[in-house]
Formats: structure tokens, sequence, C-alpha cells
């Protein structure tokens, strides 16, 4: 019975085996290891600090590492301000664009506003003509009227 139970537990031992990822055992070489890379920090200090006489290498080392961060944030500042005054230039740019574009706009609408005028006029002209057409159509309509009711008139008679 103990060669039944064995069994099963020694092939969920391969599996898992199979499918976990391979590491070198304690004893086994490293050598297929990549070795790991730091970077190591800029070596320069910045200028506007100086250590103190007497202060201990771990105090300088932590004081010298803890300004080299705080530089890295400020030139990374430094480098967003950049970045930002590049971004108010572009701005820059889309604003004397759209004022280049607005005075186009505004010729754009003047233009419209004289073709409304000119087909405004050109209307009010049209139905002046219309108005004399019709008043003299009236008026030869009235002359040739009167005289065939005349002639009427008189053939009763």
């Amino acid at each position: 019975m103990v060669q039944s139970t064995r069994a099963p537990l020694d092939e969920v031992a391969r599996e898992v085996q199979a499918y976990a990822p391979k590491r070198p055992l304690m004893h086994e070489p490293l050598a297929h290891v990549a070795p790991l890379t730091v970077a190591a920090p800029d070596l320069a200090m910045p200028d506007y600090v100086e250590h103190r006489d007497g202060a201990t290498e771990i105090g300088r080392l932590s004081a010298e590492a803890v300004v080299r961060e705080y530089e890295a944030t400020a030139k990374e500042i430094e480098s967003m301000g950049a970045e930002l005054i590049e971004r108010a230039r572009q701005c820059e740019a889309v604003t004397r664009d759209a004022l280049a574009v607005t005075k186009e706009l505004r010729a754009v609408a003047d233009h419209y506003r004289e073709e409304a005028k000119r087909v405004f006029e050109h209307i009010e002209s049209c139905s002046l003509v219309v108005a004399e057409a019709r008043k003299i159509c009236g008026e030869l309509k009235d002359k040739i009227a009167v005289p065939v009711a005349d002639a009427a008139k008189a053939k009763k008679k």
C-alpha cells in the first residue's frame, strides 16, 4: 500500500519539476547566470556642497549619496522646466496660427456680408423692375380695355 501512494506522489513531483523554472542548486556553479549590473552614480559631487572637517567616512558617504539623489531630482525638475518651455513655445505657435486663421475668417465673413448686400440689392432692384412692369401692364390694360368697352357700347346702339 505504501508503494501505491508513493507512485502518484513521485509523478506529481516530476510534473512540478517540469513546470518549475530551472534554478541552480546551491552547490552548482553560476556560470550560466548573467551577472547583475548596477549603474554607478556620478562620482563628482555638486559644487554647492563641501565636506566638513571631522566628518566620519560613513557620514561623508551618506551625505554624498543623499546630495547626489537630490541633485538627480533637481536635474529632472529642470528638465521638466525645459519641456514646459517647449510646450509654451508650441502654444505660442498655435496661438499665432489661430490669430492668422481668425483674420482669414474675418475676411471670409466680410466677403459674405458684401455678397449678401449685393444679392439683397439685386433682389430689390428686380422687385422694383417687376413692380414697374406690373404698373405699366396695368396702365396698358386699362388703356386697351377702355376702347373695347366703348366699342361694345357703340355696337349696341
